[in-house]
């Protein structure tokens, strides 16, 4: 971790590299929501509050349940920036951290907040987060001011796209399916010609359901009010939906 002005911040310099870009030769869409993801994890274990030391002492874990993005600029193959993640509250059940990547020049690229649930290890039951060492004051001021949407969308067998099974590369430590891989599913539905075409505002997850090894996953795709949703199913059960902005 970098030397801060505030130790919860965590901080480090990334990479556009060859796997992280897509078709536009910029950092792409579901990359971004993987480096997030990564910086979070990387935090929570800076402060020792990943899911290692939480599993062993405290018999709890942590769930990521939702992530807003908000695009300036997705930086460039081979760019160099700067990645800062921190958490920004502590409520009973959950804590929102927030994570903002810069460029050389210090201009933002992209901001994020992602809700983060602490479950019983045994009983997948809320756990409170003041039973753990978790930080509860001191927070760094909030560079995400955005609230998370209640989505309003349905989506019928016409709206289905294409089908994926989860197998084991797409799996992780958990035995489930990595949460970036609903997102890169939900990315999925676009077109190569739509995503070079079409320059990404603003992007919003909800993971709401677990799928295990070779579970079939149905994708859908519809657009309302000037987004685009995404919502997966397996079987009869909605696992994760999304919002687009353009």
């Amino acid at each position: 971790m970098a030397e801060t002005e505030n130790s919860i911040i965590y901080s480090q310099k990334r990479k556009v590299s060859a796997s992280f870009m897509d078709c536009t030769a910029k950092l792409g869409i579901s990359h971004a929501a993987g480096m997030i993801q990564d910086n979070l994890t990387e935090c929570f274990g800076a402060m020792g509050a990943d899911n290692y030391r939480f599993n062993k002492e405290y018999n709890a874990f942590w769930v990521f349940t939702k992530t807003m993005v908000h695009f300036e600029r997705r930086p460039d193959w081979e760019e160099i920036f700067l990645a800062e993640t921190f958490p920004v509250n502590n409520a009973v059940f959950r804590t929102e951290v927030n994570s903002v990547f810069k460029d050389r020049n210090g201009k933002i690229l992209l901001t994020a907040n992602t809700e983060c649930c602490c479950l019983d290890l045994t009983s997948h039951r809320p756990k409170k987060i003041t039973d753990t060492d978790f930080p509860r004051e001191n927070f760094p001021a909030s560079v995400f001011e955005n609230r998370f949407n209640k989505f309003d969308f349905e989506t019928t067998d016409e709206d289905y796209v294409y089908s994926q099974q989860v197998r084991c590369q797409l799996m992780d430590m958990s035995n489930h399916l990595n949460n970036i891989e609903y997102v890169k599913m939900g990315v999925g539905v676009l077109d190569a010609d739509f995503i070079k075409s079409h320059e990404i505002k603003e992007m919003e997850v909800h993971y709401m359901g677990e799928c295990k090894e070779f579970q079939k996953l149905k994708i859908y795709k519809t657009e309302k009010d000037g987004k685009i949703f995404v919502r997966i199913r397996e079987s009869d059960r909605t696992v994760f939906e999304m919002s687009m902005s353009f």
